[in-house]
């Protein structure tokens, strides 16, 4: 007997219809002889729907009020889930994540997880009971209602697992695992069998929006087995793990593109440290990603910055450095939006020299040309234009052979 971590997203539960079926799959575990712990999203668009009402109402409404608004979504994903599985005769429990003993810090709209109390839980479970818990949402020491940010529910069932210390963690979704690249876009698109924590981690940051990075992290520390698999569809999905014995045969498992992408130049910058890491600092304050970063010296011992950041926060990168202007002693700013950026990621390209070279030869032959570059032992980005976007990956996608038929090697 094994304990199991569901996680539904808000496509899976987006209907009664598809909540009866959640409840059906939570069922199927219980049928194995398994304990069941159960997170769950809002109902499809319902998120959408109260930060629409909010702005609506408000331009700029605070970040507190917007956390005790939108906590309220999974508030109902729980309690009709609870009913499902009454229906069928199994004793359920649906707490909110602060009812559930999840702590994090005191930040409002991204806060992070820094503890669970699973004492209740683990009551619940012992006594035979589902367990149902409402993700991306928490409580602080003071007893402030928190969101978890963007994926904040893959977040919670991965956090929820390691807390449990349990088998495995399944996340449940509209696909049947991860692609090789999305397959909305990309028709050659195929699931690939099994990937490491690493390179899963990789494609989150780069823009594959099947499963959140702070999710991937959390599995990767504990060393906790997540499989991505299809709410629908009976078979099995993609397993993430440390080590991936399948698919050996690929140098790149996967070509990750995000659109919106903007590039902000800081000419004339001092060439010290303190400038380029006050910079840096000041934008990291006001919660301004900074991405990809190249700087070039100039005759007049000032430099260049050029850096990428999402288009979203192209105003308030401005707002920013411009009230700073004097204290980081820039001479101007310059930007270019409508860019994007594509990634190729493999941990074969650790003992594969030449993957970049070949990247570079493949954009070039189609006419993509690279504005900035960024790499890492397992993967390689570039800035291009965002009207070249789906250009560039079915080019990479074709070229590095991830179209073929997977290679079982266990």
């Amino acid at each position: 007997m094994g304990l199991i971590v569901q996680k539904f997203g808000g496509t899976s539960v987006s209907n009664v219809e598809r909540i009866r079926n959640a409840a059906s799959r939570t069922a199927e575990e219980l049928q194995k002889g398994n304990s069941v712990v159960v997170v769950v999203s809002a109902m499809g668009k319902t998120t959408d729907h109260l930060v629409n009402m909010a702005n609506e109402i408000s331009s700029s409404p605070s970040k507190r009020e917007m956390d005790m608004l939108l906590s309220t979504g999974e508030q109902v994903t729980i309690a009709l889930l609870s009913m499902a599985l009454a229906q069928r005769g199994i004793e359920a429990v649906s707490y909110t994540g602060w009812q559930a003993g999840i702590k994090t810090e005191d930040i409002h709209g991204n806060a992070r997880i820094v503890n669970i109390e699973t004492e209740k839980i683990i009551r619940d479970l012992e006594s035979g009971k589902v367990v149902i818990v409402a993700g991306f949402q928490g409580m602080t020491e003071a007893g402030e209602i928190t969101t978890l940010g963007r994926g904040g529910s893959d977040t919670t069932a991965v956090a929820l697992a390691a807390a449990l210390s349990a088998d495995k963690c399944d996340i449940f979704t509209d696909v049947t695992g991860v692609f090789t690249t999305d397959p909305r876009y990309v028709k050659s698109a195929r699931k690939l069998l099994s990937i490491s924590y690493d390179e899963m981690l990789e494609l989150a940051n780069l823009g594959a929006g099947v499963l959140h990075p702070r999710a991937v992290e959390f599995a990767k520390n504990y060393g906790l087995p997540i499989e991505v698999r299809s709410s629908i569809e009976k078979e099995n999905g993609t397993i993430i793990e440390e080590e991936n014995g399948m698919e050996q045969n690929l140098v790149v498992r996967g070509v990750a593109f995000e659109d919106q992408i903007t590039r902000v130049t800081v000419l004339g910058l001092n060439q010290s440290f303190k400038g380029l890491s006050t910079i840096f600092t000041t934008l990291a304050k006001n919660q301004i990603n900074v991405d990809i970063i190249i700087q070039s010296r100039t005759e007049t011992e000032t430099a260049d910055l050029s850096f990428s950041i999402k288009s979203a926060d192209l105003n308030q990168a401005l707002e920013v450095l411009e009230k700073n202007k004097e204290s980081l002693g820039y001479r101007a700013v310059e930007s270019e939006t409508g860019l994007a950026k594509v990634s190729i990621v493999g941990s074969g390209m650790i003992s594969n020299p030449g993957v970049a070279a070949k990247m570079f030869e493949i954009l070039e032959g189609n006419g993509v040309q690279v504005k900035m570059v960024s790499t890492s032992e397992i993967k390689v980005s570039t800035v291009i234009c965002e009207k070249q976007m789906i250009n560039a990956v079915e080019s990479l996608h074709e070229a590095f052979g991830l179209y073929s038929a997977p290679v079982n090697v266990k």
